[in-house]
């Protein structure tokens, strides 16, 4: 990383870059490739870990001693942050929205195996009830370290301004290799600003295209630009984001998040049996429906290189049993 930015070692780094060269053949589409971010190694990986390098360190330096943060049940933000929590030595707090269910399987497993605590919302809204758990702590004695959902802040998002430098240096070992789009799952915002901030910081000329999981498409706009508007400014070179520039796809939200649909579940099987890549059910099985759709379309020329950001989140996969079986 080329900003002073304090950091926690917590990924393998860079994550390697693949062709899909059968899914590529399948689609009668573009060339297309795939950067393995769900290979960040930490506990399962995901994108995640590369921004709890950033957070992680700031809550050392703030002297925390308990991580809190919140998600939906089979959040792979809520297992990263625990994991990362054990290597650091710090108590975890999960925040998680509804009721515990009768099977703890995926995600939820994992946050258990790692010595998470687990705080279910019931009824209340997530972030009502973390505050909650934030001043309980303090009054109990301890220094929490709070992490928004997702861990979208502006100093989470540089992690992935960084991780465009990583591809640009990638790419630049490959023969020069350039890619006119660059593909991903987008929801609580920060990994797609944290792109938008490093292709403008690198010059990178292919699209930064975020595929949404459950947002609509100016509310994603908005919140994507205002993080990267903070994101800028936090790494010294600052640059006003307007929404209607940040490129968003909301065709793809199905019937609601965590639903999988029979899009979600095309991409998971033409990933896996053309690829032996997997796909989670929430989030990159949505994004490489919504590309898969628009190369079908002609939205996405057959003469395009495109590269598919895989954000991890594999453990979900053992929550869906049913569904994928049938």
């Amino acid at each position: 990383m080329n900003f002073d930015l304090a950091r926690v070692f917590l990924a393998s780094l860079p994550t390697p870059i693949e062709s899909l060269p059968r899914l590529s053949q399948a689609l009668q589409g573009p060339r297309i490739f795939i950067k393995r971010d769900d290979l960040t190694g930490l506990a399962g990986g995901g994108n995640k870990t590369r921004k709890l390098e950033l957070l992680v360190a700031e809550a050392q330096a703030a002297g925390a001693d308990t991580l809190i943060t919140l998600g939906a049940a089979q959040s792979n933000h809520c297992r990263q942050t625990a994991a990362a929590a054990a290597r650091c030595g710090f108590r975890c707090i999960l925040v998680l929205r509804g009721h515990a269910p009768a099977e703890f399987n995926g995600n939820l497993l994992l946050d258990h195996l790692l010595g998470a605590r687990l705080v279910w919302s019931g009824d209340r809204a997530r972030e009502e009830m973390m505050e909650e758990v934030v001043a309980a702590e303090r009054r109990a004695g301890r220094t929490p370290y709070a992490i928004p959902l997702g861990g979208s802040t502006p100093l989470g998002a540089a992690a992935y301004s960084s991780a465009l430098e990583e591809l640009k240096a990638q790419t630049a070992s490959l023969d020069g290799l350039e890619f006119d789009r660059i593909i991903f799952a987008s929801s609580s915002g920060g990994t797609h600003a944290g792109l938008c901030v490093g292709a403008y910081l690198t010059g990178c000329r292919g699209q930064v295209l975020g595929i949404s999981i459950d947002e609509e498409l100016d509310s994603l706009q908005e919140m994507v630009a205002n993080i990267a508007t903070e994101t800028a400014r936090l790494l010294g070179r600052p640059r006003n984001f307007a929404p209607n520039e940040i490129a968003a796809n909301a065709n793809y939200l199905g019937e609601g998040y965590g639903i999988l649909g029979p899009p979600e579940r095309e991409a998971i099987d033409l990933f896996a049996r053309l690829e032996g890549v997997l796909l989670d059910p929430v989030y990159t099985a949505r994004a490489a429906a919504g590309m898969i759709d628009l190369i079908r379309r002609g939205a996405i020329a057959k003469d395009e290189t495109v590269l598919f950001w895989h954000t991890g989140g594999i453990p979900a996969l053992w929550a869906y049993t049913k569904e994928l079986l049938t």
